[in-house]
């Protein structure tokens, strides 16, 4: 027979409100009481059935996502997969909401973490820049219980309890190893048009780019990066600028999601784009590949990224156990040869 709550108590010498506290992590218990109760808990080899212990307690997992508020497509995805989640996991007792706030904007990052009440929510998904300000707004959460992950972009040096997300300094050694094989041989320039090099994805896909182009493409010189914010309009302004610092522009690396401004200059100009290398598929994005404006797409599937940062709060906030295998985001590069079908054209055949 499995060992349930009344063997722990008997190993433990304790009462069942004990080992009830200390299952649940509740305060009122000495910790030689605790560890007496972990003690049993080994030797019997009991597990917990966290659900119907949830159940009967009627409890109810509450999580937060606090996005930027930009416009891009790769931002639209993931608030649509969050609110199908919230749709979907009703039915598990689990409530997921979304909350804006100004992008690349620290201080209303960290003041909108500091507002989160923590008798009203068990886990937050924070994606946005890495500054003190922020660190020390995701410490007062953790130290009230809040569980915190850092979506995207990770905040390594906070108290967060896990990153979800693609390691982006290898996302930008694979957008380097494409630039430079895609361009060939022979010297040239590369523009980068990223968002803010305050944001650690977006410098950590510049670090890893310039290590690939001077470790093997040192003949290609890779140009100051153009910080457009992810500001449609913005980067079409600054474009023709940029452009112009170099008479021999072989590349562009679009590190960020912000591609509209981009894609409307070259469709504006009527000419051909150097080799562009871009990151999300978006109908955006796929439209680019599609017609030859990009050559690649640097992507991550943004319905995992929601899933497994509501399946990471849920496990840590259930003290269980995380499936690092299952939650590792891939890297995927597309081409035009490879593009998945587009859901958006399924979706209207069907109808």
């Amino acid at each position: 027979m499995k060992p349930t709550v009344n063997d722990i108590a008997r190993v433990a010498k304790v009462s069942l409100a004990t080992v009830d506290r200390v299952l649940n992590a509740r305060p009122g218990v000495r910790q030689t009481t605790v560890d007496k109760v972990h003690r049993a808990i080994a030797d019997l080899g009991y597990v917990r059935d966290t659900a119907a212990a949830n159940l009967a307690r009627g409890r109810i997992y509450r999580f937060l996502f606090i996005m930027p508020a930009n416009t891009t497509e790769f931002l639209t995805l993931l608030e649509d997969h969050i609110t199908e989640q919230s749709a979907v996991l009703v039915r598990e007792r689990t409530q997921v909401v979304c909350q804006r706030v100004p992008a690349f904007d620290p201080m209303a990052l960290a003041e909108a973490i500091s507002r989160v009440d923590p008798s009203e929510v068990d886990g937050v998904a924070v994606f946005g820049p890495e500054t003190p300000s922020v660190r020390d707004s995701i410490a007062g959460l953790r130290a009230n219980g809040v569980v915190v992950v850092s979506l995207v972009s990770d905040i390594p040096s906070s108290d967060r309890n896990n990153y979800v997300g693609i390691d982006n300094v290898a996302a930008g050694r694979t957008a380097g190893q494409l630039m430079g094989r895609f361009v060939g041989p022979g010297p040239g320039d590369i523009l980068v048009v990223t968002g803010s090099m305050l944001a650690r994805d977006h410098l950590e896909r510049r670090l890893g780019f310039d290590e690939v182009m001077a470790r093997d493409f040192p003949q290609l010189r890779v140009l100051p990066s153009l910080e457009g914010r992810d500001d449609a309009d913005l980067i079409e302004r600054l474009l023709p600028q940029a452009l112009g610092q170099s008479d021999n522009i072989r590349g562009i690396y679009s590190s960020a999601a912000g591609n509209t401004g981009l894609v409307r200059h070259f469709e504006k100009s009527g000419g051909t784009s150097p080799v562009t290398i871009a990151h999300e598929l978006t109908p955006l994005s796929r439209a680019a590949l599609g017609s030859g404006l990009f050559d690649a797409v640097i992507s991550q599937d943004t319905g995992h990224l929601i899933r497994s940062a509501i399946r990471i709060m849920r496990a840590n906030s259930d003290r269980a156990p995380i499936n690092l295998a299952q939650e590792r985001i891939r890297i995927d590069v597309y081409l035009k040869e490879n593009l998945p079908p587009d859901p958006a054209a399924k979706e209207g055949g069907l109808q």
